[in-house]
Formats: C-alpha cells, structure tokens, sequence
C-alpha cells in the first residue's frame, strides 16, 4: 500500500471526463473525494463501504432537517453533513476505479443512494415547512412536492437517457467523442449541480430566506428539466435505427 501522496497521484489519473460536469463537481466535490478516497484506501475500505458512509451523513443531515427546529447552528451542521457526504459519493466511484473493484453492485447500490437522497432531502424540506415554517401560505407545502418531482424525473430520464443511449449504439459504428469540454456549460451547469443546492441549507437560520432560496432553485430545476428532456428525446430519436 503506497503513500498517500501516491495514491493521490493515482487517483488523478482515475477520474472521469469533465464532459458535462458543473465547476462546483470539478474543482470542489471531486478533489475533495479525492483526499477521501486516498484515506479510505489506506483504511482499507471498499468503495461499497464508503457509499455507505456517504448515506450516512446524508441520511443524518435529512432527519435532522426534519426533526430539529431551524437554527444557525443546524445550518451549519446540515450544509457540513451534506457536503461531506456528497464528497464521499464521489470518493466511492474513484476508489472503484482505482482498485478496480467496482461493479454492477456497486453502481447499483449508488444510485440507490443517490434515488433515496433525492426523495428524503425535499421530504425533510415538507416536514420542516409544516412542523416549524409558520407559512404564509399552505400552499408552500406544495413546493417541495414539485421541486421532488422535478429532481426524481431528472434523475431517472437521465439514467434512462445513459442506459437506452448504450443499447441503441451497441454494435453500431464508433463515434468519436473527444469534443472539449466547455468551461461556458460548466458554468451554466452550477445551478442543477446538488453540491450548489446543498448551500441553501445555511439558510436554515432565517425560515424566510430559506424558503425564497429554495423557492428559486425549485423553479431553476424545472427549468432544468425541461431542457433536459427535450435534449435526451432528441439525443435518443437520433439513435433509432434508419
């Protein structure tokens, strides 16, 4: 087992294309996975095991969200729960790469995480809303329903989009993909980014600005998702044979 300045050396020479990634999962999430994943692999863990440790903290931060009545100090700790699990969900992919024990287990144990993260985190915003929020109105307790929906549909057309794109080029003609990766698309990218939309959590402090916050992000993700399915359509129309 190598130092951790060699592992880390190593783990550089395992990440994935940048293609399509915000600045946030570029310069932020994955260098911090990074050094996470340098210590996992001292520790000896497997990258199932830290998947397991990136739900942990989620899972925390979310009950906390929904049980414990807003404050700064719950902000605080929400955001570091949130960011530190988010930084181990991207060490368990380059662990995997760089001991080659990843499998079909392994991803399908992530996007399980992944999936029940999405649910709980606007979940825990509705319990919240009602337990503590002192609405204006009822109707914000519709809010997180949509901004749920919104981020499941997401996930799972883009899911769909990854798995069918697969199938349908199976057998067929290699294409090269090496177009450079655009700083101008990972700067547009910032607001789907989940680690951009942990931060509103450090508004928990104000209920008021956390609502107008994730009010924005709500209607930012919709935005989102319809660009998205109307690129993943036509993307997947493209490959239908003849």
């Amino acid at each position: 087992m190598g130092s951790t300045g060699t592992v880390l050396r190593e783990l550089r020479g395992a990440q994935k294309s940048a293609k399509g990634v915000s600045l946030y999962s570029r310069y932020v999430n994955r260098p911090a996975g990074r050094v996470l994943a340098a210590g996992a692999y001292r520790a000896g863990l497997t990258p199932n095991q830290v998947t397991l440790v990136s739900a942990l903290f989620t899972y925390a931060a979310l009950a906390a969200v929904a049980l414990v009545e807003p404050s700064w100090t719950l902000a605080l700790l929400v955001y570091a729960a949130l960011a530190i699990g988010f930084a181990f969900d991207s060490a368990d992919g380059q662990l995997a790469r760089l001991t080659g024990r990843g499998g079909p287990d392994g991803e399908w144990l992530d996007h399980v995480v992944d999936c029940g993260k999405l649910v709980l985190v606007h979940t825990a915003v509705l319990i919240s809303f009602y337990r503590f929020g002192e609405l204006p109105s009822d109707a914000w307790l519709l809010l997180p329903l949509g901004f749920q929906l919104a981020a499941v549909v997401t996930f799972c057309a883009g899911l769909l989009r990854e798995h069918l794109g697969k199938a349908a080029a199976a057998g067929a003609p290699a294409v090269s993909t090496t177009a450079p990766v655009s700083r101008v698309r990972a700067v547009g990218l910032l607001p789907a980014d989940y680690g951009v939309f942990c931060l509103v959590f450090l508004l928990l402090g104000v209920p008021g600005a956390f609502r107008a916050g994730y009010a924005v992000l709500a209607v930012v993700h919709t935005l989102f998702l319809a660009a998205f399915l109307t690129k993943w359509f036509r993307e997947l129309r493209a490959l239908r044979p003849g």
